[in-house]
């Protein structure tokens, strides 16, 4: 372990001390290339024997959306977690193991949300220290991420959690890069740029591929890409997931600051201790999460109203639907009807293909 964290410490500080400009991108590339494996060496350990990754730390998923809390001790993310769980929570916290404890589930606006406290992943724990890597596990597992600062001293503390998430590979609010990647047996590296590119040149994506013992393949820059961009899509083990940062501790600033902190991008202030502002956090949560929720209707009642069927945005079509409740459901399933603003009259006769949209209503019809 030691060998590989003294290597990681000598390719930081060698990028360091390297100028950036056009004639260093190619060898500043390479090492941006080395590092992520390295560092992918420090998540998923090598070899066989212990449990694998995550050992004795896996949280059951319970819920339809997992939200991960990170911040320094004392920022106030304890009370932050209680005082949420306590106003909205629908169990009193469970303990899992020694190692975490879930604050609990909330209901809001009929999903049940799970929030997750992700102890001591910052300052090392991507460097392998204490229990970070069965904690980083579970994070890359969340929906979205809280990411909860003390407003007094907010820019360095977020810069390092940024940096600890970024390390294990997890992208906050951000897409994955548009690059097409496609290893062959033979033909050389093809490189293709459908846009100008002030980072990757032929020489530099050749080199960071040969560094992961790739020479044969087509590579596709579809928007101007950075190495970083190159490097993730080779390593092809980030998860991208959206990132709400939580300015605690208002009640000691003045109102002109906090106008300021109103206008930065992804933030929520709050007080957790006096419970302020709690209505807009959950409200962005909500936006954050892009739950889409959905109404049954037995044959001949009326619609049940208050236990939605909630999916995720991005499968939310009637047979993913149809597999939340049960995956016998499709097998015998003829049709369904649906009101909503997915369909143009309701109400609508679809198949199992159709796509849905937040507070449909459904009827299954079995054959």
């Amino acid at each position: 372990m030691s060998g590989t964290l003294a290597k990681i410490a000598e390719i930081e500080a060698e990028m360091a001390r390297t100028q950036k400009n056009k004639a260093t991108a190619h060898h500043l590339g390479l090492l941006k290339a080395r590092l992520a494996k390295l560092r992918r060496e420090l998540i998923t350990p090598k070899g066989g024997g212990g449990g694998g990754p995550g050992e004795g730390f896996d949280v059951a998923k319970t819920g339809d959306a997992r939200i991960g809390f990170v911040g320094f001790p004392s920022v106030g993310k304890s009370t932050l977690l209680s005082n949420l769980a306590g106003v909205y929570s629908e169990v009193a916290a469970y303990e899992f193991t020694t190692l975490t404890t879930v604050p609990g589930v909330i209901r809001y606006k009929g999903a049940k949300i799970q929030l997750l406290d992700l102890p001591g992943i910052i300052e090392g724990a991507k460097d392998g220290k204490g229990r970070g890597r069965q904690v980083i596990a579970v994070a890359r597992t969340c929906n979205l991420i809280l990411i909860v600062l003390d407003v007094l001293k907010p820019l360095g503390h977020k810069k390092i959690i940024e940096n600890e998430l970024e390390g294990f590979g997890i992208r906050l609010n951000s897409k994955p890069p548009n690059i097409g990647f496609k290893k062959k047996d033979k033909g050389g590296i093809n490189l293709t740029a459908t846009c100008p590119q002030s980072e990757l040149d032929s020489e530099t994506v050749k080199s960071i591929l040969a560094e992961y013992k790739i020479h044969n393949a087509d590579v596709t820059l579809r928007s101007d890409a950075t190495a970083d961009d190159l490097i993730d899509v080779v390593e092809g083990n980030r998860v991208y997931i959206p990132c709400i940062y939580v300015l605690n501790k208002i009640d000691q600033i003045s109102i002109e600051e906090l106008d300021i902190i109103y206008k930065v991008p992804h933030c929520v202030p709050i007080s957790a201790h006096h419970r302020w502002n709690f209505d807009d956090l959950l409200e962005k949560i909500w936006d954050y999460l892009k739950l889409v929720r959905i109404y049954t209707k037995p044959k001949g009642q009326l619609p049940d109203y208050t236990s939605p069927v909630v999916l995720p945005y991005c499968k939310t079509t009637v047979e993913d639907f149809c597999m939340k409740i049960h995956k016998n459901l499709i097998k015998d399933f003829k049709y369904a009807l649906v009101w909503g603003s997915s369909v143009k009259h309701n109400p609508q006769k679809v198949g199992k293909d159709h796509t849905l949209e937040d507070e449909d209503v459904i009827q299954i019809v079995k054959k």
